[in-house]
């Protein structure tokens, strides 16, 4: 089973809970821009429990068309009261401001897709758009929305590869290591090659080392005193990735490529080659890293 690919500390744009101070805000004022399902649903009902989960699948799978709401009625009851709600679960959506249509019981997922695309039309998305889309917003450092895109790919294929490696990167860049590793065991037999899932595996193993480097400014005074302790200045590298500055990390490398070639069997060099793969062919840092590495094997 694929792990929750939005996790509200760090990654949730389309799916989201709201109290009575909030409904303004987050059913309202965003229905101006785009529909809005509200869940009402209480603790003590099961049909609800039965419900939310396959109304956060059809929302996940609409691409950001649609925004999922929900709110617990024990908690905060007014907003129910006042629209008279007498039994659970109750669904209602909004559009500019106003309800416009609603339906109540658990259905099942085919009517909830149903009602869905009355509202915002078919969901059924181009997979590459969606991956492109999704892509751009690593790359605008837009992680909520990264995630929505390779998640609507993945409601109905959960082994498509660019969606997966892609949505293991964002975990990645949100801090969220082992998110990350539970979406790429789901990578089938025999695929671990593909360069989507190589990338994402490479920016996890980087990510996973940066965790361990400890206090760069003792890796920094460690080389000052002693130029050749090269797995300092790798430590340093990576921790320096780990902070976006990824021209000062490949400085680093190519100090101990052009100095030991030899070392931890060149060690300097697999470790900018990984970075390569973590960053991708076209990232400014990758094109000024093989620059550099050019410069030093060929010269």
């Amino acid at each position: 089973m694929m792990p929750d690919p939005i996790q509200p500390k760090t990654i949730s744009e389309h799916i989201k809970a709201t109290t009575s101070g909030d409904f303004r805000a987050d059913v309202m004022q965003v229905s101006l821009k785009v529909p809005v399902l509200v869940d009402f649903w209480a603790p003590w009902c099961g049909p609800c429990k039965q419900l939310t989960p396959i109304l956060e699948k059809v929302v996940k799978s609409a691409g950001g068309k649609i925004k999922l709401v929900t709110m617990n009625i024990e908690e905060h009851p007014q907003i129910a009261g006042q629209l008279g709600i007498q039994s659970l679960p109750a669904v209602f959506a909004f559009e500019k401001g106003q309800p416009i249509d609603g339906f109540q019981g658990a259905l099942p997922e085919s009517q909830i897709k149903a009602f869905v695309e009355r509202l915002v039309g078919p969901l059924t998305a181009d997979v590459d758009a969606l991956i492109k889309e999704g892509e751009a917003a690593i790359t605008s450092g837009e992680l909520a929305l990264a995630s929505e895109k390779f998640s609507a790919v993945l409601v109905d294929n959960e082994t498509h590869l660019k969606a997966l490696g892609g949505l293991a990167r964002t975990y990645v860049l949100a801090g969220e290591i082992e998110q990350a590793t539970s979406v790429l065991t789901m990578v089938p037999a025999g695929k671990a090659q593909d360069a989507a899932i190589v990338a994402a595996q490479a920016a996890l193993d980087v990510a996973v080392h940066a965790s361990s480097v400890g206090d760069l400014a003792l890796l920094e005074r460690a080389i000052a005193t002693n130029p050749k302790d090269f797995q300092a200045r790798l430590d340093l590298a990576v921790g320096l990735n780990a902070q976006n500055k990824r021209e000062a990390a490949v400085d680093q490398l190519i100090e101990i490529i052009r100095a030991d070639r030899k070392w931890d069997d060149d060690g300097g060099r697999r470790q900018l080659l990984q970075f390569f793969e973590a960053w991708g062919v076209m990232d400014q840092a990758s094109i000024y890293g093989r620059r550099r590495l050019s410069s030093v094997i060929f010269r």
